[in-house]
């Protein structure tokens, strides 16, 4: 167990960790399930998780509509004399009633950056409560330089008050052996290493219509030699860019393979020799990061965090450009030498980042805010 200086009793500090369940698969629910994994680990009894996982817990935070979740939080933290809590789904499900310091992960204002991209019901819930959860809010933590940008840019809130904590990939993703590597791809679904990849969802924000349209391009100048394997749980955006796929005379060259539970994920990283992730904006973009801890070279976009979060260790291409996505993944397919490169740089990068690092600087934002300090710190 970790300690400061000061340390806390159980359950001054509440963390609502009800995303990890509620959800799953998306990049909230692997924040909020991997940052209260490494929480626990170095601050079990400091902090306390509130786990949808146990009978209890489970119908006292996830059932019901969220208007009853806030209410039963707010009894909770009554009950409990908790001096703060955190929301870390963008602080959506705030307590009903204000009864301590409250503080909040921002990963980003996507819903005022593209609101064409974002669903009605969300967009129409995250831009009805963004302005009370920012209000309301005694700190606030974020993903990235660019998203804190993004907040300072579209609410006058404190600079002082928010802090830059970024993200990491889980330590599953790491170098595997290409003979085991090899031999799950085979017989998870007939794949030989060496393909593209791309993992991610399918809403208009990642592109991957462009990244598409991209491989035509390589397809039509003879620089296709490896197929482009698409992961990702299917939805009606996945049927849409499957129709796009085969007009574009693609059905040969890209396949749709689904989701990929998490612990398989590795395996096709590693088998990939190139991974493209050219979305238009990003809190974060943990995808690369996940790829680079695999040791793959990575294409992604130049847009909102992504180049702070690669750094110099993966080539940056135009999301908005698919000629120029596909001339960056020409550059690496071309040149072996400069593959290897980026292989190597990337898990040095990756290594920048791991969740104990953020859940101690997540503590440490905490613990200052209750001092009554300033919390405007970046970690990295």
């Amino acid at each position: 167990m970790a300690h400061g200086a000061e340390t806390v009793k159980t359950k001054e500090i509440v963390f609502d960790a009800s995303s990890a369940l509620l959800h799953r698969g998306t990049g909230i629910g692997t924040y909020t399930r991997s940052l209260a994994a490494a929480l626990k680990e170095q601050y079990d009894g400091e902090v306390e998780l509130l786990l949808p996982l146990a009978p209890r817990e489970e119908d006292l935070f996830c059932e019901g509509e969220s208007e009853d979740r806030s209410q039963r939080l707010g009894r909770f933290l009554k009950e409990n004399k908790a001096r703060l809590c955190h929301i870390p789904q963008n602080g959506l499900g705030l307590p009903a009633e204000k009864v301590c310091l409250e503080t909040v992960t921002v990963h980003d204002l996507i819903p005022y950056i593209y609101p064409e991209t974002v669903g009605r019901g969300y967009l129409r819930e995250f831009l009805g409560a963004m302005p009370t959860v920012l209000d309301r809010a005694d700190g606030v933590i974020t993903v990235s330089q660019a998203a804190k940008g993004d907040i300072l840019r579209f609410f006058d809130y404190p600079e002082e008050k928010i802090a830059v904590i970024p993200e990491a990939a889980s330590s599953r993703f790491r170098p595997l052996p290409g003979a085991e590597t090899a031999a799950f791809l085979r017989e998870r679904c007939g794949l030989e290493p060496g393909f593209l990849l791309y993992v991610g969802g399918f809403g208009p924000r990642k592109n991957v219509k462009g990244l598409l349209c991209a491989v035509s391009l390589l397809k039509r100048r003879g620089l296709l030699k490896k197929k482009l394997i698409v992961a990702g749980r299917l939805k009606r955006e996945g049927d849409e860019l499957e129709t796009v796929r085969d007009a574009l005379g693609l059905a040969d060259d890209v396949i749709f393979v689904g989701a990929v539970p998490d612990r398989e994920l590795p395996y096709f990283y590693n088998g990939a020799s190139l991974f493209i992730y050219a979305s238009f904006c990003e809190g974060f973009g943990l995808p690369p990061l996940e790829a680079m801890a695999c040791g793959t070279a990575v294409v992604t976009a130049k847009t909102s965090s992504l180049p702070e979060v690669v750094g110099d260790a993966a080539l940056l291409c135009d999301a908005f450009d698919s000629g120029d996505i596909a001339e960056k993944i020409a550059a690496v397919l071309k040149n072996d030498a400069l593959r290897r490169d980026l292989e190597l740089r990337a898990v040095k990068r990756a290594a920048c980042f791991s969740w104990e690092k953020t859940a101690a600087a997540t503590f440490a934002f905490w613990q200052k805010l209750m001092a009554g300090k300033s919390v405007s710190v970046t970690s990295s």
